[in-house]
């Protein structure tokens, strides 16, 4: 009952059966899970006599070993250089999730949504299932009224994006139901489909020729794109063999219509937990969320400069709360970025601007497993 509330992000029900199940639990990752919750709370006290017999019990755990190295790290995160100033956008929906916003160079944002309430309902988490959505930043800051991208939205799960430099390529994650691709639990009666990325062309203003990636699997999810700017290196989320932890970021190079081996961007990256929703920006910083590093609690979004990755940055508040944050974007050409997160309850978009520490040169120098038992079976979409 804690692991489910735990994988759709509701972390006070989560931390009540936490309590319970850790009086006689002797796994170490649900005195982690436990933790997490009561982070998310700003219950950090407590959170660490949790953290302790995690320790105890998984003491080679990287995890583990961060934690003894430093476990009152809270009051020197938070003291930390503001990089970012954030503003709630005017495009949220009221009572419905949105998240995986990025801003292309054509003043397109795109971001998945659950507003469309005449959608089925994902059973899991009673709400309307992802559509893609876009919308204009206009020259004065203000954001255009959203609507459905049409040609890619099915009646599943679809988002959220990556775009290329020149607008024309889009990379989408979308739920296996709607290629016919899942696997059918007769005993259950259920249907358990992955989530898989897609590719897209623009031709004439709309996105044609939808072709699934060659990687997309009915035992495992890939979800979270993001594209480099020179389009020849895809980023992604998946829990595929060969991972540290729950859900990993890997690469994949891309080379017109063939696709190299996924490759796992290791330990400097990814950890024992979650992570997820990578962002590469045009001067190859990723950025991406966690749950397995040190943070305020729930998914923290972090960043790693790849062409030194020696050493991964929580990026601080007020990006980062007690809730989570996730779904980190930055277009270096419009030197605005955003971001999502549930600080108020709903997982709403934010804008984010560099601050003193984070303008210009400064800024490159110093810088949810949605499963539903009849609908989806992979990591979270958010």
């Amino acid at each position: 009952m804690a692991d489910s509330y735990y994988n759709v992000y509701n972390t006070a029900e989560a931390a009540k059966w936490y309590a319970k199940a850790v009086v006689k639990s002797s796994d170490g990752e649900t005195f982690y899970r436990y933790a997490q919750t009561l982070k998310s709370q700003g219950k950090y006290q407590e959170a660490n006599v949790q953290m302790d017999k995690f320790a105890s019990l998984m003491p080679n755990d990287q995890r583990a070993k961060d934690h003894k190295a430093n476990p009152n790290y809270i009051p020197s995160l938070a003291d930390k250089t503001k990089l970012f100033d954030v503003k709630e956008t005017t495009i949220n929906s009221k009572d419905q999730s949105d998240f995986g916003a990025i801003l292309t160079n054509d003043n397109t944002l795109y971001f998945a949504s659950t507003r469309n309430t005449s959608n089925k309902t994902d059973k899991w988490n009673n709400q309307p299932y992802l559509d893609i959505f876009s919308s204009t930043l206009n020259l004065n800051g203000t954001l255009t009224e959203p609507q459905k991208v049409n040609e890619l939205n099915t009646p599943y799960h679809d988002g959220p994006v990556t775009v290329s430099v020149d607008g024309n390529t889009m990379f989408f994650a979308r739920d296996g139901h709607s290629e016919g691709v899942y696997e059918k639990d007769k005993k259950n009666k259920i249907q358990i489909g992955e989530q898989g990325l897609y590719k897209a062309t623009k031709v004439n203003g709309k996105w044609t020729s939808i072709q699934a990636l060659p990687f997309n699997s009915k035992n495992y999810s890939v979800s979270h794109p993001s594209l480099s700017k020179d389009g020849k290196t895809l980023y992604f989320a998946s829990n595929m063999p060969g991972g540290l932890g729950d859900t990993d970021i890997w690469k994949v190079s891309v080379n017109g219509s063939t696709y190299g081996k996924p490759e796992n961007l290791g330990s400097s990256v990814n950890t024992a937990g979650k992570e997820g929703f990578p962002y590469i920006t045009d001067d190859n910083i990723l950025y991406f969320a966690s749950s397995g590093r040190q943070g305020f609690g729930g998914l923290d979004v972090f960043k790693i400069d790849l062409n030194n990755p020696t050493e991964t940055i929580n990026i601080g508040k007020p990006v980062n709360t007690e809730k989570d944050d996730f779904s980190f974007s930055f277009n270096t050409n419009k030197n605005i970025g955003f971001f999502s997160s549930n600080r108020d309850g709903m997982d709403n978009i934010f804008s984010s601007h560099p601050g003193l520490f984070g303008r210009s040169g400064c800024f490159s120098k110093r810088q949810k497993n949605r499963k539903s038992a009849c609908q989806c079976n992979g990591f979270n979409f958010r």
